[in-house]
């Protein structure tokens, strides 16, 4: 009976509705969890362009006091129902799959063939630009709400890294911002967190989570708790505040959304000049790298152009099926 009470509860929570529907929206979080594996790509901007951004913000937003004082209150058929699980499930479920089967290859794409794979997404943002600039009008206040997230994200993902305090509240604090950034399209958390300097630290007390930190002699246990603290209060807090800009200022805050994106293709640019790189953790990572226009138009030049037709393609076919099932 009870099991019974609480089936009835999971599948009165906001969701899809049929197993194609789970499919369908476990497929856009594949999407989503493909783009995460790809340095200055975010996973909110592939969000935004499959339509479930805010649908995604309203799943966060779900676990709130209410939820909490239910189950507090050990009202758990009612909590579950609160939530928006049966969403949330399909769709990590999808990133999940993602992280864990494109890891390898994307990291092999990106050695190999950087430029084709970089032009992909580059099609893929740009045609998404196109997409949803044209679902609102294109008056004054969208107009420099745009150029805003533009000019922010431009100049964003140009930034060099720097140094910055060990201490617990800025640890928090990069918590708070680390992911703020993951949840907004253009900007990649884990970019965010290399340009506080903080992405080395947090990563080395992963590796060793019950031993003291060398740097700071605190337990690292401690360090990754309250980063986790600081990203769960600025998920919880941010998604809250994106709800409500949506909700009072639809079109200007889907302007700067989009202005966002735009910018952040400054960071996928396909062809690049040599690069600035830093040892973290015993693994190269590049720092920044200057934007230039291709040395050789061949065939290989071809091959990316051609990419990025098939990003752009594949994104304004998918607003037209989109628009003819809605």
């Amino acid at each position: 009976m009870e099991n019974n009470s609480f089936k009835k509860a999971f599948m009165a929570s906001p969701g899809p509705d049929s197993f194609k529907e789970a499919l369908i929206l476990a497929l856009k979080g594949f999407c989503m969890g493909g783009a995460d594996v790809i340095p200055g790509v975010s996973g909110g901007t592939i969000a935004l362009i499959a339509g479930i951004y805010e649908k995604l913000l309203a799943a966060i937003k779900s676990f709130d006091a209410l939820f909490v004082k239910k189950l507090l209150s050990f009202k758990l058929c009612e909590a579950l129902s609160h939530v928006h699980l049966r969403f949330l499930i399909s769709l990590f479920f999808g990133i999940a799959t993602a992280i864990l089967s494109l890891a390898r290859l994307m990291n092999y794409l990106l050695k190999s063939h950087p430029e084709p794979t970089y032009s992909l997404f580059y099609g893929l943002i740009g045609a998404s630009v196109y997409v949803i600039g044209k679902s609102f009008k294109w008056r004054a206040p969208e107009v420099v709400s745009i150029v805003c997230g533009l000019v922010a994200a431009y100049f964003l993902v140009g930034l060099i890294p720097v140094s910055t305090p060990n201490e617990l509240w800025f640890i928090f604090l990069s918590g708070v911002i680390g992911i703020c950034a993951m949840i907004l399209p253009g900007i990649s958390g884990a970019f965010i967190l290399l340009i506080l300097g903080k992405y080395e630290f947090i990563t080395g007390t992963l590796k060793a989570p019950f031993s003291a930190n060398e740097v700071t002699g605190v337990n690292n246990i401690v360090i990754i708790a309250v980063f986790c603290l600081g990203c769960v209060i600025g998920l919880a807090g941010f998604s809250r505040f994106l709800n409500w800009l949506l909700s009072k200022w639809r079109t200007v805050t889907l302007a700067f959304l989009t202005g966002l994106m735009a910018g952040s293709m400054r960071k996928i640019w396909p062809w690049k000049g040599e690069a600035v790189t830093q040892m973290i953790r015993g693994k190269e990572h590049v720092i920044s790298q200057a934007n230039v226009f291709p040395s050789n138009y061949d065939g290989y030049f071809a091959l990316c152009i051609a990419m990025v037709i098939v990003g752009a393609v594949f994104v304004v076919v998918l607003d037209k099926v989109s628009e003819r099932y809605s």
